[in-house]
């Protein structure tokens, strides 16, 4: 039986007539290697922030299940452009939603989660020699209402049909051609990695790398997909993303990632007292603000400080909650400040290598560099650090660990 491949294609990969023509080459050649292909499309490039531009213009709050209406029509326009051009070639294609390949969601607008796939049209029309094009990003509730799956959701779908199908790889086709020891934009010596674990892939989009929506991760790893990062524009390999294995533990560390979405916030002389800490953070998870890092200082005189980091884009409604609570439970004051960052190594060989904490420490003392808050997992460590100084903690950090000769692929 011929090979089944998921072909994802991102924003900038179908930003233009052109673009969509360049796609349409690729899969030309795909179908004409015998191989058989789903193919999965994001909207053009800015049409999204375009469209929730248009939704702000009529309300400053707009419904979230008109805004999913709204939102998944981006993708449905790239999916009949490309089937056009298929079809002009003299190939087979038809166009899909998201409802039509049976994506099946909760209801949650604008951050649906997958509950089933059923992809009963998929398989009848590759039965029958034609090209599924598909819309990612989008499903359809038990209401039968549209939904999105949040930013990045298409790399969702296209891993979901993977799992469903049963495909032999799910390529994710992009404006970069792989996963790299850190940025290259930062440090120019950077190097594309290989392989990763999905351990490694979820900590490096969980800290900012926005290569692969960290669900999509979540996703492949629960179902053994094995998810490949190619670039749209060049020729070569890319970041195969699996199940972990041997080879991936020789290297202690596999990069050095950079964040600026950070703030930190400060609950100044809270009373020493059991379940202070419960009412502070209970409250902050019922408003859905997410959590980083954590501290909390030495009691004196029956008081304490609480320090946590927030994304900084989640500021404004952290701190107005945050300030309410602290008058709450009688704390003195509420200390903020934006001017921070995270530097992060991760890694799955930290787990059979010690004293990459100390190393990691060292490094950044030299450059005389603080460190505000540490965090660390098996496989991660990060640190906060203030924000003039994240590149250079990158440079530093990716030097240490000799990324600059990480093996080619």
């Amino acid at each position: 039986m011929s090979p089944l491949f998921i072909h994802k294609y991102g924003g900038t990969s179908v930003g233009s007539i052109d673009r969509i023509r360049q796609v349409a080459d690729r899969i030309e050649g795909v179908v004409q290697a015998g191989h058989q292909l789903v193919v999965v499309l994001s909207a053009m490039r800015g049409e999204t922030d375009r469209l929730l531009r248009l939704a702000h213009e009529i309300t400053s709050c707009p419904d979230e299940r008109e805004l999913d209406m709204l939102l998944s029509s981006g993708e449905r326009v790239t999916i009949a452009l490309l089937a056009m051009e298929l079809r002009a070639r003299g190939l087979r294609a038809n166009s899909f939603t998201g409802r039509q390949v049976g994506i099946r969601t909760n209801s949650a607008h604008t951050r649906a989660r997958i509950s089933q796939v059923t992809t009963g049209r998929v398989q009848e029309a590759l039965a029958n020699k034609m090209i599924p094009i598909v819309a990612g990003f989008q499903g359809v509730n038990e209401q039968s209402d549209v939904t999105t799956l949040g930013r990045g959701g298409s790399d969702l779908t296209a891993v979901a049909l993977a799992a469903s199908l049963k495909a032999d790889r799910c390529i994710i086709f992009t404006d970069v051609d792989g996963v790299y020891t850190t940025d290259p934009n930062v440090v120019p010596e950077a190097r594309r990695i290989p392989k990763l674990s999905y351990e490694e892939m979820l900590e490096f989009a969980s800290l900012g790398a926005k290569v692969l929506q960290a669900r999509s991760v979540e996703f492949a790893a629960k179902f053994g997909v094995s998810v490949e990062v190619k670039s749209s524009f060049i020729e070569g390999e890319g970041t195969l993303v699996k199940q972990e294995d041997v080879d991936m533990e020789g290297a202690v560390v596999s990069g050095v990632t950079g964040d600026r979405n950070q703030a930190k916030l400060t609950v100044v002389g809270v009373p020493d007292r059991p379940g202070i800490a419960a009412n502070l953070f209970g409250q902050v998870a019922h408003a859905s603000i997410l959590v980083d890092m954590i501290i909390q200082n030495v009691s004196q005189e029956s008081l304490t400080d609480i320090s946590f980091t927030v994304p900084r884009n989640e500021l404004t409604p952290a701190l107005t909650l945050v300030q309410r609570v602290a008058e709450d439970i009688d704390a003195k004051s509420v200390g903020v400040d934006a001017e921070i960052a995270k530097v992060s190594l991760v890694g799955v060989g930290m787990r059979s290598h010690s004293g990459v904490a100390s190393r990691m420490f060292q490094a950044l003392s030299h450059h005389k560099i603080n460190i505000m808050m540490i965090s660390t997992s098996e496989i991660k460590i990060s640190c906060i650090v203030e924000e003039k100084y994240l590149e250079l903690a990158m440079r530093a950090l990716h030097e240490e660990f000799g990324l600059q000769t990480f093996p080619d692929a």
